[in-house]
């Protein structure tokens, strides 16, 4: 069923990406749009292509910080491959969160437990939430001229910011007000369940119970290391902040001058926290649209267009591709230490065991048994 998923996931995300680009080349002269693309310098490329590297690299470096309290000495790489699933297992999927699950079973078949890599990814996602309203609201706060956003992109803006606003806190309550949010969600499970929307009440509760058991493992470990969640946060900002100068990079590769980093930053900045919360894959379409919406004040009408496939593709296409690399590079190292995990239980046990050995060993390889 998982493999399904990301099957019409990926299906899904070309049919978007189809139905973006004749959306917006449609009246462009692809002379011109060509003219203006051999026009960009390839240094600053490579300069936007090493900032989304440092952002993987710095969610990677949160993993690694929180595998070492907790215990694991997990070496680096392995984080960054970790990272790199996780960003293409998002992309691919409509959800943000959606290469999390992906991540944790990562870490898993490297003899992490499940509830550890639950844990990490929930201090993870806590902190990249409110490192994208910090930047958002120090944007408001100190270049309010980035923020003008109108119409239909105001109206996104706003939704995208109320959304990120209600999953912070409600993060915040169900770890530090555990019985408070028991009651809420416990309402919200009756409500449905008497409007017949619920199908499974009864798993639904238990559910609910194990989510919220992760969720105090989570604030005891932040109030056990406060400093590990002020590192994090800390790592989150200087991530984001690699993603929003990508668009930087880009104005400086056209050899355009007039607008400031904070400026270009801000808008990135609430761009994304307009279109993060979108259930579409890897935000296809309402990122380029809204990038061509707020974009064209600082690159002027005739550059926005190449501008916005100059950051995308560096941002998001481009990296989707080295993510999908290194993410079957990631598959084939599990595969492999599992097959010779099996065998090594193969050749330890003893005859009664064997069988048990054998299969595992055999879904390894991809057969059902």
């Amino acid at each position: 069923m998982q493999g399904k998923k990301k099957y019409l996931g990926g299906i899904f995300l070309v049919v978007m990406m189809a139905v973006t680009g004749a959306v917006l080349f449609r009246g462009q002269s692809l002379n011109l749009l060509w003219e203006s693309l051999k026009q960009v310098k390839i240094p600053f490329l490579l300069g936007g292509l090493s900032l989304m590297m440092g952002y993987v690299g710095c969610e990677a470096m949160c993993t690694h910080r929180i595998m070492k309290r907790l215990g694991h000495q997990v070496p680096y790489r392995r984080c960054l491959g970790y990272s790199f699933v996780g960003f293409y297992v998002s992309s691919i999927t409509p959800s943000a969160t959606g290469g999390q699950p992906a991540q944790i079973y990562c870490m898993s078949q490297d003899r992490i437990p499940t509830a550890h890599g639950a844990l990490n990814m929930m201090l993870i996602a806590a902190c990249y939430q409110t490192a994208t309203l910090i930047w958002g609201g120090g944007v408001w706060l100190f270049c309010p001229k980035a923020g003008e956003f109108q119409g239909g992109m105001g109206l996104l803006l706003l939704y995208g910011a109320g959304v990120m606003v209600l999953l912070t806190v409600g993060m915040g309550m169900v770890m530090f007000l555990p019985g408070v949010s028991r009651r809420i969600c416990t309402g919200i499970l009756k409500l449905l369940e008497t409007l017949h929307l619920l199908r499974r009440p009864a798993a639904m509760k238990e559910k609910l119970e194990l989510q919220l058991a992760e969720y105090a493992k989570g604030a005891a470990c932040i109030k056990a290391n406060p400093g590990l969640a002020l590192q994090v946060l800390s790592l989150c900002l200087i991530q984001l902040g690699m993603l929003f100068s990508v668009p930087w990079m880009v104005y400086l590769a056209f050899g355009l001058q007039g607008s400031s980093w904070i400026q270009i930053a801000g808008l990135q900045a609430l761009l994304t926290l307009a279109v993060s919360n979108l259930p579409l894959p890897g935000a296809v379409g309402p990122a380029e649209g809204g990038f061509v919406a707020a974009f064209t004040a600082v690159f002027g009408a005739g550059m926005v267009t190449p501008a916005m496939l100059v950051s995308r593709g560096i941002s998001f296409y481009a990296f989707l591709l080295i993510s999908f690399l290194v993410s079957m590079g990631v598959h084939l190292r599990v595969r492999r230490q599992s097959r010779e995990r099996a065998l090594r239980e193969m050749a330890a046990s003893r005859p009664g065991g064997r069988t048990k050995a054998m299969r595992r060993y055999l879904r390894t390889m991809g057969q059902k048994v």
